[in-house]
Protein backbone atom coordinates (compact mmCIF):
# COMPACT_ATOMS: atom_id res chain seq x y z
CA UNK A 1 0.00 0.00 0.00
CA UNK A 2 1.30 3.42 -0.98
CA UNK A 3 0.72 6.12 1.62
CA UNK A 4 1.16 9.85 1.03
CA UNK A 5 2.37 11.75 4.08
CA UNK A 6 1.00 15.27 4.10
CA UNK A 7 3.06 17.03 6.78
CA UNK A 8 1.90 20.28 8.27
CA UNK A 9 0.91 22.35 11.25
CA UNK A 10 -2.73 22.40 10.02
CA UNK A 11 -3.21 25.55 12.05
CA UNK A 12 -6.09 25.14 11.23
CA UNK A 13 -6.85 22.57 8.54
CA UNK A 14 -8.82 24.12 5.67
CA UNK A 15 -10.57 23.27 2.41
CA UNK A 16 -7.34 23.67 0.41
CA UNK A 17 -5.69 20.84 2.36
CA UNK A 18 -8.75 18.64 1.94
CA UNK A 19 -9.16 19.31 -1.79
CA UNK A 20 -5.52 18.33 -2.39
CA UNK A 21 -5.86 15.10 -0.36
CA UNK A 22 -9.16 14.16 -2.03
CA UNK A 23 -7.73 14.89 -5.48
CA UNK A 24 -4.80 12.54 -4.79
CA UNK A 25 -7.14 9.71 -3.73
CA UNK A 26 -9.72 10.26 -6.48
CA UNK A 27 -7.06 10.23 -9.20
CA UNK A 28 -5.33 7.12 -7.80
CA UNK A 29 -1.98 8.78 -7.22
CA UNK A 30 -1.80 7.03 -3.83
CA UNK A 31 -3.86 4.54 -1.81
CA UNK A 32 -4.10 6.64 1.35
CA UNK A 33 -3.24 10.13 2.55
CA UNK A 34 -2.15 10.72 6.14
CA UNK A 35 -2.31 14.24 7.55
CA UNK A 36 0.77 14.23 9.81
CA UNK A 37 0.16 16.98 12.36
CA UNK A 38 3.47 18.54 13.37
CA UNK A 39 3.63 19.67 17.00
CA UNK A 40 6.54 21.97 16.15
CA UNK A 41 7.88 22.72 12.69
CA UNK A 42 11.54 23.85 12.88
CA UNK A 43 10.91 26.33 10.04
CA UNK A 44 7.85 27.99 11.62
CA UNK A 45 7.29 30.25 14.61
CA UNK A 46 6.09 28.26 17.59
CA UNK A 47 4.10 31.04 19.24
CA UNK A 48 1.43 31.12 16.52
CA UNK A 49 0.47 27.46 16.98
CA UNK A 50 -2.73 26.27 18.56
CA UNK A 51 -2.24 23.39 21.01
CA UNK A 52 -1.23 20.30 18.98
CA UNK A 53 -4.05 18.10 20.33
CA UNK A 54 -6.61 20.74 19.39
CA UNK A 55 -5.19 20.91 15.84
CA UNK A 56 -5.30 17.11 15.59
CA UNK A 57 -8.91 17.19 16.80
CA UNK A 58 -9.84 19.67 14.06
CA UNK A 59 -8.20 17.42 11.44
CA UNK A 60 -10.20 14.43 12.71
CA UNK A 61 -13.42 16.45 12.49
CA UNK A 62 -12.55 17.53 8.94
CA UNK A 63 -12.04 13.95 7.67
CA UNK A 64 -14.48 11.96 9.79
CA UNK A 65 -16.42 10.68 6.76
CA UNK A 66 -13.28 9.69 4.81
CA UNK A 67 -11.86 6.17 4.91
CA UNK A 68 -8.71 6.72 2.83
CA UNK A 69 -7.64 9.94 4.53
CA UNK A 70 -6.28 9.63 8.07
CA UNK A 71 -5.05 11.90 10.86
CA UNK A 72 -1.67 10.99 12.35
CA UNK A 73 -0.19 12.12 15.67
CA UNK A 74 3.02 10.14 15.08
CA UNK A 75 5.21 13.21 15.62
CA UNK A 76 3.70 13.91 19.06
CA UNK A 77 5.83 11.14 20.55
CA UNK A 78 9.02 11.97 18.66
CA UNK A 79 11.70 14.51 19.70
CA UNK A 80 10.88 18.17 19.01
CA UNK A 81 11.26 20.03 16.79
CA UNK A 82 9.78 17.63 14.23
CA UNK A 83 12.28 16.64 11.56
CA UNK A 84 10.83 14.80 8.59
CA UNK A 85 13.75 12.35 8.42
CA UNK A 86 13.04 11.17 11.99
CA UNK A 87 9.35 10.67 11.24
CA UNK A 88 10.07 8.78 8.03
CA UNK A 89 12.56 6.50 9.80
CA UNK A 90 10.07 5.77 12.58
CA UNK A 91 7.22 5.03 10.14
CA UNK A 92 9.34 2.73 7.94
CA UNK A 93 10.38 0.74 11.01
CA UNK A 94 6.83 0.48 12.36
CA UNK A 95 4.95 -0.03 9.08
CA UNK A 96 7.38 -2.08 6.94
CA UNK A 97 4.66 -3.20 4.51
CA UNK A 98 3.70 0.36 3.57
CA UNK A 99 5.49 2.46 0.99
CA UNK A 100 5.63 6.10 2.04
CA UNK A 101 5.74 9.16 -0.19
CA UNK A 102 5.68 12.88 0.64
CA UNK A 103 2.95 15.31 -0.40
CA UNK A 104 4.15 18.90 -0.55
CA UNK A 105 3.47 22.25 -2.19
CA UNK A 106 5.92 23.71 -4.68
CA UNK A 107 6.70 26.44 -2.10
CA UNK A 108 7.72 23.87 0.51
CA UNK A 109 9.68 21.83 -2.03
CA UNK A 110 11.84 24.88 -2.71
CA UNK A 111 12.97 24.68 0.94
CA UNK A 112 14.12 21.05 0.71
CA UNK A 113 17.79 22.06 0.99
CA UNK A 114 17.00 23.52 4.44
CA UNK A 115 15.59 20.20 5.71
CA UNK A 116 17.66 18.01 7.99
CA UNK A 117 19.07 15.20 5.75
CA UNK A 118 17.15 16.70 2.82
CA UNK A 119 19.40 15.01 0.25
CA UNK A 120 18.82 11.59 1.81
CA UNK A 121 15.05 12.15 1.74
CA UNK A 122 15.21 13.18 -1.93
CA UNK A 123 17.16 10.02 -2.75
CA UNK A 124 14.84 7.63 -0.92
CA UNK A 125 11.28 8.95 -1.19
CA UNK A 126 8.88 9.97 -3.91
CA UNK A 127 7.42 13.47 -3.83
CA UNK A 128 3.90 14.40 -4.94
CA UNK A 129 3.95 18.12 -5.55
CA UNK A 130 1.00 20.46 -5.95
CA UNK A 131 1.67 23.80 -7.57
CA UNK A 132 1.48 26.97 -5.52
CA UNK A 133 1.24 30.22 -7.53
CA UNK A 134 4.57 31.99 -7.73
CA UNK A 135 6.67 28.93 -6.87
CA UNK A 136 8.25 27.02 -9.73
CA UNK A 137 9.00 23.34 -9.28
CA UNK A 138 12.77 23.12 -9.37
CA UNK A 139 14.32 19.68 -9.22
CA UNK A 140 18.12 20.02 -9.14
CA UNK A 141 18.66 16.63 -7.48
CA UNK A 142 16.51 14.83 -10.08
CA UNK A 143 14.28 13.48 -7.33
CA UNK A 144 11.35 11.17 -8.02
CA UNK A 145 8.56 13.70 -8.35
CA UNK A 146 4.99 13.63 -9.60
CA UNK A 147 3.19 16.90 -10.29
CA UNK A 148 -0.37 16.74 -9.01
CA UNK A 149 -2.89 18.18 -11.41
CA UNK A 150 -5.54 20.14 -9.62
CA UNK A 151 -6.99 23.55 -8.86
CA UNK A 152 -4.66 26.32 -7.69
CA UNK A 153 -5.74 27.20 -4.16
CA UNK A 154 -4.85 30.44 -2.43
CA UNK A 155 -6.43 29.61 0.94
CA UNK A 156 -3.96 29.74 3.83
CA UNK A 157 -4.20 28.97 7.53
CA UNK A 158 -2.70 32.37 8.38
CA UNK A 159 -5.47 34.09 6.38
CA UNK A 160 -8.11 32.09 8.26
CA UNK A 161 -6.52 32.99 11.61
CA UNK A 162 -6.53 36.68 10.67
CA UNK A 163 -10.24 36.50 9.78
CA UNK A 164 -11.02 34.92 13.14
CA UNK A 165 -9.12 37.66 14.99
CA UNK A 166 -11.13 40.25 13.04
CA UNK A 167 -14.38 38.42 13.95
CA UNK A 168 -15.07 37.75 10.27
CA UNK A 169 -16.65 34.61 8.80
CA UNK A 170 -14.54 31.59 7.84
CA UNK A 171 -17.49 29.77 6.30
CA UNK A 172 -16.59 27.86 3.09
CA UNK A 173 -12.87 28.09 3.98
CA UNK A 174 -13.02 25.23 6.49
CA UNK A 175 -15.49 22.35 6.88
CA UNK A 176 -18.61 23.25 8.89
CA UNK A 177 -17.65 20.94 11.77
CA UNK A 178 -14.24 22.61 12.00
CA UNK A 179 -15.82 26.08 11.92
CA UNK A 180 -18.26 25.13 14.68
CA UNK A 181 -15.50 23.72 16.90
CA UNK A 182 -13.26 26.77 16.41
CA UNK A 183 -16.16 29.06 17.34
CA UNK A 184 -17.31 26.95 20.29
CA UNK A 185 -13.81 26.72 21.78
CA UNK A 186 -12.74 30.27 20.94
CA UNK A 187 -9.64 29.10 19.07
CA UNK A 188 -7.36 31.71 17.42
CA UNK A 189 -9.10 34.70 18.99
CA UNK A 190 -6.11 35.82 21.07
CA UNK A 191 -2.79 36.95 19.65
CA UNK A 192 -0.75 34.08 21.11
CA UNK A 193 -1.93 30.51 21.59
CA UNK A 194 -0.62 27.80 23.86
CA UNK A 195 1.96 26.01 21.66
CA UNK A 196 2.10 22.76 23.66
Amino acid sequence: MKVGLYFGSFNPIHMGHLIIAKNIIENNYLDEVWFVVSPQNPLKQENTLLNSNHRLGLVKLAIESENKIKASNVEFGLPKPSYTINTLTYLQENFPKKEFAIIIGSDGFQNIDRWKNGKKILENYEFYIYKRPGYDILNPEMAKITIIDGPALLISSSYIRSLIKQRKSIRYLVPDLVKEEIEKMGYYQSELENPS
